[in-house]
């Protein structure tokens, strides 16, 4: 016979147990029976008896008051680590997220927060190490997550809940600003999970995946809307979801930065149809594209057009776009032209390191052909820039076709956007550029967050899991823009500055109200 206690979280009162271990035959292991003889009295420390188990004759203690109003006291004293989870509450309860949370899963927003912040600081770390950080953090739930209860908590979470969610983060939405929207893949060696297809990895990977696509707003730097999907479905096929999305979401004015991979006649119209605003990268190739840039080849790279902060000139056209809309209800197709305008760029950096590389090329197939050492997919290039006669006498001789080669040269260094909207040039790349928080996003979801691979065996699983990232992304993002707006990338990087900050302690007392230990200035 043994004597435990354990404490209850809700009450905070510590209960004393008599138990008594016994094997049982038919599961085959050890079992225990335990009885509750009393509870714990938190000055003196002895077993008080409860519900009538005072021995025969005894009158029972009643509890010696303290005497002491305020905070509930903690049932248990120590030192945690509160620093770094500090700042990630308080960054959540600025930019509400805590209250949209909490709305939306009001049973278990904690846990949420907890694995969030988890995730952020304990980089690269699996969550059956959530126990171990648990022991030594301060944060929001306060108790461990074993991994089968996190499984449960991932599971638990609904596409019902998920959109609410969205809905509320739409409303704090800047309007107005433009969107950058991207899509990255995200490997998995899984066979079980539906949408994990072969696809363009964007990483080379050898493996199957799911791809992940993230709107990021450009004024506040955060994220508010996401998607998982098949690895196999290419990014021009999922403008007009996104759209539909945005739409039953309750978002507002939509203007969206894309890359060049979201290009498509298809969305283009899609785009004017429904009275988007869009700017998008397009390749030089595009036939209308290349046609305006000869008009003006010779104008763009005169002293007026250029930048010098970024060694780049820029040139704008005003054309006009062939749109197009099918009806199937009626059955024809309406055309009209709509106003595009085309901005144009030659980058001094890109241009040289573009000639440099083509060079390389240039001389690297020549010298294949010289030696006799044909590469089987270097054919269409030997067929473009070489001509190659061989002789009994004088043996392979091996020609430049230089107006090819001048052809290739021509418009290197030279990109180009489009727009619907009046701006200049350099605006307009300004806000291109912006969608490179998006590519940082899928950065910090893959090292930071710990999801370069695919580890969940269940779609339900997996889309908690997913959700889950997307809370610690916000958190992430919102603190990298603090970062850059007070300057502090200067001295620490993020890293660092979280490490610098996990250290600071608070301590947790029974009978007295939380307190922080020493902060050095900086």
């Amino acid at each position: 016979m043994a004597k435990i206690t354990q404490t209850d979280k809700r009450t905070g009162i510590t209960y004393a147990y008599e138990t008594e271990y016994y094997w049982d035959k038919e599961k085959k292991q050890s079992r225990a029976k335990r009885v509750c003889i009393g509870k714990v009295d938190t000055v003196t420390g002895e077993i008080v008896p409860t519900r009538g188990r005072a021995k025969k004759g005894e009158t029972k203690t009643p509890k010696p008051s303290s005497g002491k109003t305020g905070p509930k006291p903690f049932t248990e004293s120590g030192r945690l680590y509160y620093g770094a989870t500090y700042l990630l509450e308080s960054l959540s309860d600025q930019i509400g997220l805590t209250n949209d949370l909490k709305q939306c899963f009001p049973d278990t927003y904690k846990k949420l927060l907890s694995i969030a912040f988890f995730l952020i600081l304990e980089d690269n770390n699996p969550l059956y190490r959530f126990e171990k950080w648990n022991l030594t953090h301060k944060h929001p739930y306060g108790q461990d997550i074993a991994s089968p209860r996190s499984s449960e908590l991932f599971a638990s979470i609904t596409d019902y809940r998920v959109t609410k969610f969205l809905r509320l983060q739409a409303k704090r939405r800047v309007e107005d600003e433009y969107w950058a929207y991207d899509s990255s893949s995200i490997s998995s060696y899984s066979e079980t999970l539906n949408q994990v297809q072969w696809g363009k990895n964007k990483e080379d990977d050898k493996l199957p995946q799911i791809n992940l696509l993230l709107v990021f707003g450009e004024t506040s730097g955060l994220p508010f809307y996401y998607r998982k999907l098949a690895g196999n479905i290419p990014d021009p096929k999922t403008v007009k979801h996104l759209l539909e999305d945005l739409d039953i979401l309750g978002f507002g004015k939509t203007k969206f930065v894309m890359d060049r991979g979201f290009y498509s006649e298809d969305n283009i119209n899609g785009l004017y149809r429904e009275h988007v605003k869009f700017l998008v990268g397009v390749r030089l190739s595009l036939k209308f594209i290349k046609k305006n840039l000869d008009e003006v080849y010779d104008d763009i790279r005169m002293f007026t057009n250029y930048d010098e902060s970024i060694n780049t000139y820029g040139y704008t056209v005003s054309a006009e776009w062939d749109y197009s809309q099918e009806r199937p209800y009626k059955g024809d197709v309406i055309k009209d032209k709509r106003r595009i305008y085309i901005h144009y760029y030659y980058s001094i950096e890109k241009g040289a390191d573009d000639e440099q590389a083509f060079d390389n090329r240039i001389a690297e197939l020549c010298s294949e052909l010289q030696e006799g050492k044909l590469v089987e997919e270097h054919k269409k290039a030997y067929a473009q820039f070489f001509e190659v006669k061989d002789t009994p006498v004088r043996g392979r001789a091996v020609y430049y076709k230089e107006d090819e080669i001048k052809a290739a040269r021509r418009y290197f260094g030279y990109f180009a956007l489009i727009t619907n909207e009046k701006m200049d040039a350099f605006t307009a790349l300004h806000l291109y550029r912006m969608k490179d928080i998006v590519e940082k996003a899928f950065s910090n979801i893959k090292d930071r967050l710990n999801m370069r691979h695919l580890l969940a065996k269940s779609e339900k699983n997996l889309d908690g899991k997913i959700f889950t990232e997307f809370v610690a992304l916000i958190l992430i993002s919102h603190l990298d823009h603090k970062m850059k707006e007070a300057k502090l990338y200067d001295n620490y990087s993020m890293s660092q500055l979280l490490d610098k900050l996990d250290v600071l302690e608070c301590f947790e007392d029974e009978n007295r109200k939380l307190r922080i230990g020493e902060l050095l200035n900086k």
